[in-house]
């Protein structure tokens, strides 16, 4: 190249400009060698002047090449002074042309949100006018079936609307949706047309999204002047479809009707062909626990005591309780739109009140209300309704207010249904019951009548709380399908981080809540009704209604509640009372093993969706609340009448011969102690649930330190006896009965009753006629066999002195005083006046002793002739040796016979007559 040649010209100059070393003049070469000499300098020369013109050359070309570049840098400069405005000229252009893109496509987007309000408010009206014909058509199926009390209040208002506009009419309407003329003929047209659909349905979820959006679009340019009055009008299009959700949501889930439904009685098991195993028929339990409902109307306490423990130990607990299973009563279309619905409004904030498209400042998502009805303060929850209203409490009574709409639709439409459920269940019950047993209230009811009628209420109260779960697990079936869903996606979409994400989450807390108060809204209200037919079962038809003796403390908690008395009041007999008190410990064996299950079941800490944050916030529910009300308020009225009862023996009558026999016979008490012993004897268990709880006047401890039944009985045993010893202290205020015959009526009264208890009730003894359930209840405690032997005996040790004073007639006559007549065979005067004074004092006592005697009773005939016996020990062998010694003398001339009228076989004859039943 040219650069390489000029570059080699310019070492060749270099080269050739270096001093040549100075050869040796003389050498190798010889002589020729300095012939050559002029020859090579004359070269060099040659070439070092060439090299000298070349970079001479070069110089000048390279001056010249700078001048010209300093006139072209020159140019350049003076190009770029003229070009620099152009170009930013043409970058302002081309920046303008991009705002006018972005401000055409703002002026746009501006364009299409301000038509929303037109474009979707077709279709949420629609949505609306159909979801109100479809609860109507919902409302009227139900009056038409005679089930208008299920309706919720929502359903009930809109049926009266219905009425006084008429069908079809679009005034009401008119006044209902909007004051505009196109939202009146929007809902002319929304009436003649079909039916909603599920796509107009979805058409309306979406429309309501697109709402909500453009009401943020509008809310992040409030600077604009129309923007206020554009978000108006999103707002109001979007408060009519929450409207519409709402009443489609009360519309499918009251006409989807109640949770469960009757299993198949008299369930069998079949064989599987294919897999050579029993199964069981559709709908049906084991048929180890399979009963129907006949057999479990007419079940013993230990039956369902026993069927319902061998169900707690059952996996699954709802196919082993009730004669109803829980079911899902949705179709699919339902849930998905169900579904639809609640997706649609779940992540939506809300102010308290209702739903809100403005987003909450932090301060106020911290301070939302809590839902409604709320706990009184404590939480615990008292009777405000009257007895047998149906109702316990008011506080289920009251209006949901969540603040979200579709969980007070959801609220407000379950519970109705679950009420209904749990009420015509119990109105079914009693009305078989009426049918085959008086009212324990009705005049002339007989005591055994009156034991059956309380024995099947407490029955019908313990399939009721079977029941009861029933219709609670169903609840929470059609919650976990269709409420618990939205929950989940609620959750995934509120935690987003930032600030705008905290706030997110403590409405999705509150929505949380909110629907732990929706679905205790609803299951409350079959445990309100269970709560107010159990109490209903104790205070009514059991009649404790207020404690024996009594007329304040309790009582006037009572009265208060409007609890009048019981079917025979403060005259409830013994029998009565033991009736009352083994239905209140039935009762209590039920809420004690079924309780805690039902309490389970109205919590939801474990569901699906619940898991974020705390959705009770550690307070306690309505639901949870009834739960403990319930079990509280059983062991409380089932202590009332365990106290009845005990208070029934103190306050038996002494007086009277229904109660205090004249014949010294058993008295009543004796048998209905036994009685009542013998009935509440099953219970052991549910004795020690109430006496843990309830510090009763027996027995003051609770907790662990709380007795056994033992110590029940033992006090039941001793009122007896104090009410036995009053009775037989009371034989001396008769009329027309000297003092000793008296006392001899009281200790055989004693050794009666005595003997009757330690026959019935004491180890190895035989019972005759066992109750019911043919349990023979003894008490194996060593304190009753000592106490009622050791009185049995004294009481005996006293009547047979009574008997002892036969034997000071009966002593012999010193021989030496036996003097004869002349003729030796008649003794004479004085010595036969004391024969005849012996006799004659003898026969005296013994008719006035056996007179008074024979009107005795001694029922139990092993006590008869033990008794008849001791007698027989206590004169008559000292009787015959002095009938046999001194009947061979003749004492009396004329009246022997009337001295020797009562031999030995004669009286042993009498005596054998004693005691026997009048």
């Amino acid at each position: 190249t040219p650069t390489d040649s000029t570059g080699q010209r310019n070492a060749d100059n270099m080269a050739s400009s270096i001093p040549l070393p100075t050869l040796p003049a003389t050498g190798a070469m010889g002589g020729n060698s300095m012939n050559m000499m002029p020859t090579i300098m004359s070269e060099s020369q040659s070439r070092i002047s060439a090299l000298s013109n070349a970079l001479s050359t070069m110089n000048s070309s390279t001056k010249s090449a700078c001048r010209t570049c300093d006139g072209l840098s020159r140019r350049s400069r003076h190009l770029d002074s003229l070009t620099s405005p152009a170009s930013e000229t043409s970058a302002l252009l081309a920046q303008t042309s991009s705002n006018l893109t972005i401000t055409s496509s703002v002026l746009k987007d501006a364009r299409e949100k301000f038509d929303t309000v037109g474009d979707c408010e077709p279709a949420v009206e629609r949505l609306f006018w159909g979801a109100r014909e479809a609860c109507v058509e919902v409302a009227v199926h139900a009056e038409r079936q005679g089930r208008g009390g299920v309706l919720p209040p929502t359903m009930k208002r809109l049926m009266d609307a219905n009425n006084k506009t008429g069908t079809g009419g679009t005034d009401g309407k008119r006044r209902a949706s909007s004051t505009k003329s196109s939202l009146a003929n929007n809902a002319a047209q929304a009436m003649s047309s079909s039916p909603l659909t599920e796509q107009e349905l979805y058409a309306g979820a979406d429309a309501m999204e697109i709402v909500r959006d453009a009401h943020s679009y509008f809310f992040k340019r409030f600077e604009w002047k129309s923007t206020r009055d554009t978000m108006a009008d999103l707002e109001r299009v979007h408060h009519v479809g929450v409207d519409a959700m709402g009443l489609l949501v009360t519309g499918h889930l009251t006409g989807a009707g109640a949770a469960v439904r009757r299993k198949v009685d008299g369930a069998a098991t079949v064989v599987d062909k294919k897999k050579g195993k029993n199964k069981l028929s559709a709908g049906a339990a084991s048929p180890a626990r399979a009963s129907s409902a006949a057999e479990r109307a007419e079940e013993s306490a230990a039956n369902t005591r026993d069927r319902l423990q061998e169900a707690l130990q059952n996996r699954d607990l709802m196919k082993s309780i009730g004669e109803y299973e829980e079911y899902l009563p949705l179709s699919t279309r339902v849930v998905r739109e169900l579904r639809a619905i609640f997706e649609c409004l779940g992540g939506m904030p809300t102010d308290g009140t209702g739903l809100t498209l403005l987003p909450l400042s932090p301060a106020l998502a911290r301070a939302l209300p809590a839902p409604e009805p709320s706990l009184p303060l404590g939480g615990k929850v008292l009777r405000t309704d009257k007895v047998g209203s149906g109702h316990y409490t008011n506080y289920t009574m009251k209006s949901l207010k969540t603040g979200y709409p579709h969980l007070d639709s959801y609220g407000e439409a379950r519970k109705s249904v679950a009420y209904a459920s749990v009420d015509g269940y119990c109105r079914q019950l009693r009305n078989a019951r009426k049918k085959l047993l008086p009212s324990s209230g009705s005049v002339g009811v007989s005591a055994a009548a009156h034991a059956q009628n309380v024995d099947s209420a407490a029955r019908d109260a313990t399939r009721c709380i079977e029941h009861t779960m029933v219709v609670v697990s169903g609840e929470k079936s059609v919650y976990r399908c269709v409420i618990a869903p939205s929950s989940a996606q609620a959750h995934d979409e509120n935690h987003d981080g930032g600030e705008d994400g905290k706030n997110k989450t403590f409405s999705d807390a509150h929505y949380q809540c909110a629907m732990v108060a929706s679905y205790s809204y609803v299951v409350s209200a079959a445990v309100d009704r269970l709560l107010d037919l159990i109490e209903y079962t104790f205070l009514r038809e059991a009649g404790c209604a207020s404690t024996l003796g009594s007329s304040t403390g309790d009582n006037a908690g009572n009265n208060a509640a409007g609890v009048g008395g019981g079917p025979n009041g403060a005259d409830m007999d013994i029998r009565a009372a033991a009736s009352a008190a083994a239905a209140g410990l039935r009762v209590v064996d039920g809420v004690r093993m079924l309780g805690p299950s039902l309490s389970k079941l109205c919590e939801l800490s474990s569901l699906p969706g619940n898991s974020g944050p705390s959705p009770s916030s550690g307070e306690t529910t309505i639901a949870s609340a009834l739960c403990i009300s319930l079990h509280r308020s059983t062991v409380k009225n089932c202590s009332k009448t365990l106290e009845n009862l005990a208070r029934s023996i103190q306050l038996d009558p002494l007086d009277g011969p229904k109660h205090r026999p004249t014949d010294a016979r058993v008295a009543m008490v004796s048998s209905d102690v036994v009685h009542a012993i013998r009935v509440i004897s099953p219970f052991v268990s549910a004795y020690k649930s109430v006496s843990k709880r309830r510090a009763l006047p027996w027995d003051p401890n609770i907790g662990e330190g709380a007795a056994e039944m033992d110590i029940f009985v033992r006090f039941l045993i001793k009122q007896l006896l104090i009410s036995l010893a009053g009775k037989a202290q009371n034989y001396k205020n008769d009329e027309g009965v000297n003092p000793p015959d008296a006392q001899a009526k009281s200790h055989l009264f004693m050794m009666n009753n005595t003997f009757y208890l330690l026959e019935l009730l004491a180890p190895n003894g035989e019972f005759e006629g066992s109750g019911n359930e043919g349990e023979n209840y003894r008490i194996n405690a060593p304190w009753f066999k000592q106490k009622l032997t050791k009185s049995f005996e004294s009481e005996k040790a006293k009547y047979l002195t009574h008997w002892e004073i036969l034997n000071r007639h009966l002593t012999d006559v010193d021989d030496r005083e036996l003097n004869y007549q002349s003729n030796k065979d008649v003794l004479s005067l004085e010595s036969g006046r004391l024969l005849k004074s012996r006799f004659s004092g003898f026969i005296e006592d013994f008719e006035q002793v056996y007179v008074v005697h024979r009107n005795f009773t001694v029922i139990d005939p092993k006590l008869r002739e033990t008794l008849q016996g001791d007698i027989r020990r206590v004169f008559l062998s000292r009787y015959k040796m002095f009938f046999n010694k001194y009947s061979r003398i003749q004492f009396s001339k004329k009246n022997m016979e009337n001295y020797l009228k009562y031999p030995p076989q004669k009286l042993d004859s009498l005596i054998g007559q004693l005691f026997a039943m009048q």
